[in-house]
């Protein structure tokens, strides 16, 4: 991946989706979010690593699901320990044994996916002034692409902050602030869609089409993040795995999405490469 060109030049240079690593590439005795998640998503190929990011009680920023501590640490919520506590604990396996790897610091994953993939920064919303410096300090601005909600707090922040950092706004079934952002100077890149249903506005042919008419990308979802509440209107990982791909992540290809977020980045190349 060049990061000197546009992220839509190299888009264009793919001829497919862009793949995206959701927390890396994990499993058996390596946790999500860890250093060794994202060597293995880079090592694998994956066009994007996503990441969270929390902040300890004294302010330093970790990559971490929030709230999840219950089941990856067994630990009080990382906001309410230190730093020096936070580099003393160390993650749980997928059998919730204590594995020798710990929560690494933002810093450290910026730094070291420097010049390997972008780099989709999950949680930005929470505090986007101190993320945005980190992001700075660790010159990794052309790789960034980070996403918030819509509210309008929310986005003066993005606006006053992070303008010049590739921008993806999360929706929810339509689109209603793609034409109001691109008045803001705001360097919008596209949209995080989330659908429920085919019938859903966002993930309409006609919707796809005018996005790529006005230079914009489009990232869908496989993952299943809750069955609850499915993002993907059941075009997932899970029904192309245990399915037809066809109509999983060969559904979404076909609807001319830019990006899929995956937890299966092996079988979801394989699959494409065999399309």
């Amino acid at each position: 991946m060049d990061f000197n060109k546009s992220i839509f030049e190299n888009k264009n240079e793919k001829g497919s989706p862009f793949l995206v690593a959701h927390r890396g590439v994990c499993g058996a005795n390596i946790p999500c979010n860890t250093l060794a998640s994202y060597k293995i998503a880079a090592d694998l190929g994956a066009d994007v690593v996503e990441i969270d990011v929390t902040k300890s009680k004294d302010g330093v920023f970790y990559v971490f699901h929030p709230w999840m501590e219950p089941v990856f640490l067994k630990s009080k919520y990382l906001c309410d320990l230190t730093s020096e506590e936070i580099d003393n604990l160390r993650l749980l396996n997928s059998d919730s044994v204590e594995t020798s790897y710990r929560v690494p610091r933002l810093s450290e994953v910026l730094t070291f996916l420097k010049g390997k993939a972008y780099i989709n920064v999950d949680k930005f919303w929470t505090d986007v002034e101190g993320i945005s410096r980190v992001i700075r300090e660790c010159g990794v601005e052309k790789q960034v692409i980070v996403k918030t909600g819509v509210d309008k707090e929310t986005l003066d922040k993005v606006k006053r902050h992070a303008s010049d950092f590739m921008f993806m706004p999360l929706v929810w079934h339509k689109d209603e602030i793609t034409d109001y952002l691109r008045e803001q100077g705001i360097n919008q890149i596209g949209t995080e869609i989330l659908f429920t249903s085919e019938d859903d506005e966002c993930i309409s042919d006609e919707y796809i089409a005018r996005m790529h008419e006005k230079g914009l990308l489009v990232w869908a979802n496989s993952i299943i993040y809750n069955e609850k509440e499915m993002i993907n209107a059941y075009h997932s990982d899970d029904a192309s795995l245990t399915g037809d791909p066809d109509k999983g992540w060969g559904w979404l290809i076909d609807k001319g999405v830019d990006f899929i977020q995956t937890d299966w980045l092996v079988l979801l190349k394989d699959y494409i490469s065999k399309r």
